[in-house]
């Protein structure tokens, strides 16, 4: 029988016995075999007499030596070895075997097509090698590499070139050198054949670094995007935060086969080819976006991440949410902040309130592990960078910056704790942040409930304010937070009515500290129309009785964009909980007239950004829609997401079909301007494909076919496959014929076809896991077709008979031993099972149970699927 994986916790952190200063690494490369050779200077901390026990897994050991001497005081035993009888200070040498092709987990040192190329983070580090693999021990890095000169031309690692030459033998080498301590998870290595974009930016001191993005051979004209992008990341790091780039070079390399987006490492970012490569006929404006996103993020990471890293996993979030925050302010700087907020949002209401509701509901900072991998969650970097985005509201950008300078004062070269974070902060602001730091300890999605009164003789305002945060796994007491509200009030004409206590200014930002408290405002001269959350100025629901009328209003005249768009979902989520309630009761479904003209005016506002416009117009999905449940029911929540489409269609049909003429764009430009044009064509476009039916079929074939971008080519593939049009199987096809060849954009041709409302969606995907461009061993091609099916098309994976479910468990036992990293993704749907009624519960825990059998179960799985079936004890 398998071991049981044991769990960690953070409480139990103590600092190394042994720190490692400098490390040597001397690569033999070769796919099939490698040796590593390994010399560490190694200081001891601890008491005397300590032993010094390296992570190792899967590494055939060939020598150790210490200070050049064979050393037999040693064992191999879990997690790797463990070697005794040391001096205080000693040069341990240890040599040993690897076989990158051979894995399939794609950490380590892996094969992606043929290149060679490492994954670290979190743990992979001690697929390479022995080593102390944990992020406090921070070393420099010389990395020694010999290969063959016509396979691997292109030999990199961290830091900068200082030397290369050629073998007699038609083998070449290079040697890098990190002059900045790091831990291991930051070590990359990258061997292949590449075309190369180079370019250059010279940063406020003056210094030039040399900027060279390695892509496969034949992608140059797709690597363009990614340059500019990392060019404006510098530019913005040095303006918004004052910081700038440290070492001569800074390199990023595209493969294919990549468990995640991107990784930070120390001048050598190693990207998933989906996050860099782009051009007008492969690529839509949301991968230019998200492009420019993950090439940021992972620069801005060179300080926020990697000059000072974390002390242990359970820090993650001091890293990520951070530096999440980060990407999102450079891309509302760059962008659209309405827009980009609302797709921040999007993420937290549809996706990581579910993970927070969920058996794997964690705190940003949690307390306890068993697999690292599977903290890589949407609440340690999405929700850990709403929890810096508050603070950012509570301190204001001057006191925040403060902060941010205090904090790389203090930890540069270090390896940081949140509190340590938090302490800058709080030191260089002057604001108590006591309370705040809850939200680093405390899990779960806060309910702030908020009701009002209104006094017209004294021409006062109340507003009673109380939170709860439901009970989580793990974690069934809960104390209230810190959390910042912000509003604003408006008249029936909708202007603004200031916000006054006893004749003093009171600030939009309303602290909320208690379990239950009331705000009063004076001089209010008439009741007022609430605009609350403005900017999801927190990561919490809100329950305040709003009517129909209110909404409208706020959809008209709010000051704040994200508000508008708020109040749309606001008004939509009514009709949906009514509409839920009527379909079980067999009632047709429908809006009331004032609902549609809502979003007719919306349509037709001149004045209105059409990015936004395209926003509010874009219903809420399915998976957002179940999260105003309890108890999620996918066949109502999908009837109902259709006809709410089909109703508006029918209102705004003459409306929709003149805006989506209106907003065609002559040429295909990545501006902010032609992005809405599209985004609201497009959207036009989807509900047109619900209309009248040979209008439908005429304008999603004639866009299909005249489009000169992916943009508009998808969007009406998407709009066929969507309402389900008979032009739909010529169409992909014909997309099959022009792309197959193409991994990344059939991708996209996947996506479709797993997220479609055909009945038949589950027998079309399998069938797919056979055709010409997918792969088991691809992550992309995995995420684009399973990973949509079961967590983007909730009402066929929902299934009744629960095919859905069994279909999963049998990916997953694949994927098992194959790619555990990407099965634990996978199972998440599988896992909430608390969530649906009774008998779909049933045949979820049957899936559940048969992988938990499994004699050679991934410790990824089995920690998601033991606290899965533990909530039903």
């Amino acid at each position: 029988m398998t071991q049981q994986p044991q769990a960690k916790y953070r409480h139990d952190y103590r600092a190394p016995d042994y720190t490692i200063t400098d490390i040597s690494l001397e690569f033999d490369l070769n796919a099939e075999t490698t040796t590593v050779t390994a010399v560490s200077k190694v200081v001891r901390h601890g008491q005397p007499g300590a032993p010094l026990s390296l992570n190792g897994e899967d590494l055939q050991l060939l020598v150790i030596r210490v200070d050049g001497r064979e050393w037999s005081h040693y064992r191999q035993e879990a997690p790797g070895l463990v070697i005794e009888q040391l001096p205080e200070a000693f040069t341990l040498t240890i040599v040993n075997v690897i076989h990158p092709a051979e894995n399939s987990a794609l950490e380590g040192l892996y094969l992606s097509g043929d290149a060679l190329c490492t994954q670290c983070e979190a743990e992979g580090f001690r697929h390479i090698t022995y080593y102390l693999d944990r992020p406090d021990v921070l070393a420099r890095f010389t990395t020694r590499i010999t290969a063959d000169k016509d396979r691997y031309p292109f030999l990199l690692s961290n830091g900068n070139l200082i030397d290369k030459g050629d073998n007699e033998d038609g083998r070449h080498w290079v040697v890098w050198q990190d002059p900045f301590p790091k831990p291991c998870y930051l070590f990359a290595l990258v061997a292949g054949d590449f075309d190369v974009l180079r370019d250059s930016f010279t940063t406020q001191s003056g210094r030039e670094v040399a900027l060279e993005l390695f892509v496969d051979r034949g992608n140059l004209d797709r690597a363009g995007w990614a340059m500019t992008s990392l060019k404006n990341a510098m530019r913005w790091d040095e303006t918004r935060f004052g910081l700038e780039y440290d070492l001569d070079i800074y390199m990023v390399v595209a493969v294919d086969f990549f468990n995640m987006g991107a990784m930070e490492n120390k001048g050598l970012n190693v990207f998933n080819s989906k996050y860099v490569l782009a051009r007008a006929q492969t690529a839509t404006d949301n991968d230019y976006l998200n492009i420019e996103r993950v090439i940021g993020h992972e620069y801005f990471h060179n300080w926020t991440g990697n000059r000072i890293t974390c002390r242990d996993w359970f820090q993650l979030s001091l890293k990520e949410g951070l530096t999440v925050f980060r990407d999102q302010e450079f891309s509302a700087d760059l962008g659209s902040r309405a827009v980009n907020r609302i797709g921040n949002v999007r993420v937290m209401r549809g996706s990581q309130f579910a993970e927070d509701a969920s058996p794997m509901a964690h705190p940003i900072r949690p307390d306890m592990v068993i697999e690292m991998n599977n903290f890589y969650t949407l609440t340690v970097y999405e929700k850990g960078a709403e929890v810096i985005r508050m603070m950012h509201t509570l301190l204001g950008e001057e006191k925040f910056q403060a902060g941010m300078r205090l904090y790389v004062k203090r930890h540069d070269g270090s390896a940081a704790t949140c509190d340590d974070f938090v302490n800058a902060m709080e030191q260089a602001s002057g604001v108590d942040l006591t309370l705040f730091r809850r939200w680093y300890g405390q899990s779960g999605t806060p309910v702030l409930t908020i009701r009002d009164d209104y006094n017209p003789e004294l021409r006062q305002y109340q507003l009673h304010v109380s939170q709860m945060t439901p009970p989580t796994a793990g974690q069934k007491e809960k104390l209230p937070l810190h959390i910042p509200l912000n509003i604003e009030l408006y008249d029936v004409e909708g202007q603004v009515i200031p916000l006054q206590r006893e004749s003093r200014p009171v600030n939009n930002v309303l602290n909320v500290t208690e379990a239950l408290q009331t705000f009063i405002f004076d001089d209010v001269p008439s009741l007022p129309i609430p605009s609350l959350l403005r900017g999801f100025s927190a990561p919490v629901k809100l329950d305040y009785p709003y009517g129909d009328q209110q909404l409208v209003s706020l959809m008209r005249f709010a000051t704040d964009e994200f508000s508008r768009w708020d109040a749309a979902q606001s008004l939509l989520s009514i009709y949906i909980r009514l509409s839920v309630a009527r379909f079980r009761q067999g009632q047709p479904l429908t809006l009331p007239l004032h609902v549609a003209d809502a979003f007719r005016g919306i349509l037709l506002d001149p004045g209105l950004d059409p990015a936004l416009a395209a926003q509010i117009l874009t219903l809420p999905g399915e998976n957002e829609m179940a999260e105003l449940f309890e108890k999620i029911d996918p066949a109502a929540i999908h009837a109902v997401h259709e006809a709410l489409i089909r109703c508006l269609a029918t209102e705004l049909g003459d409306e929709l079909l003149a805006v989506y003429h209106a907003n065609k764009t002559p040429l295909y430009r990545v501006e902010q301007q032609d992005i809405g044009k599209r985004a609201l064509r497009n959207i036009c476009l989807f509900y047109l494909a619900f209309g009248e039916h040979d209008q439908a079929v005429a304008l999603t074939t004639q866009q299909y076919h005249q489009a000169d971008n992916m943009t508009d080519m998808l969007a009406a593939l998407g709009a066929a496959v969507a309402a389900q049009l008979p032009c739909q199987a010529t169409l992909l096809a014909d997309f099959d014929e022009h792309w197959h060849h193409d991994g990344l954009v059939m991708d996209k041709w996947f996506t479709l076809q797993a997220t479609s409302p055909a009945t038949d969606a589950l027998s079309q995907v399998k069938i797919l896991l056979t055709h010409r461009s997918f792969s088991l061993n691809n992550p992309n091609r995995i995420r684009a077709l399973i990973g949509a099916f079961t967590a983007g098309n909730p009402s066929a994976f929902h299934a009744a008979d629960g095919s859905g479910y069994r279909f999963l468990a049998e990916i997953l036992v694949e994927l098992n031993t194959r790619n555990p990293q990407v099965a634990s993704r996978l199972i998440e749907p599988l896992i909430r099972l608390q969530r649906y009624d009774d008998s779909r519960q049933e045949l979820m825990r049957q899936a559940l149970t048969t992988l938990q059998a499994l004699p050679n179960l991934s410790g990824d799985l089995y920690e998601k699927i033991t606290k899965a079936l533990a909530t039903e004890q």
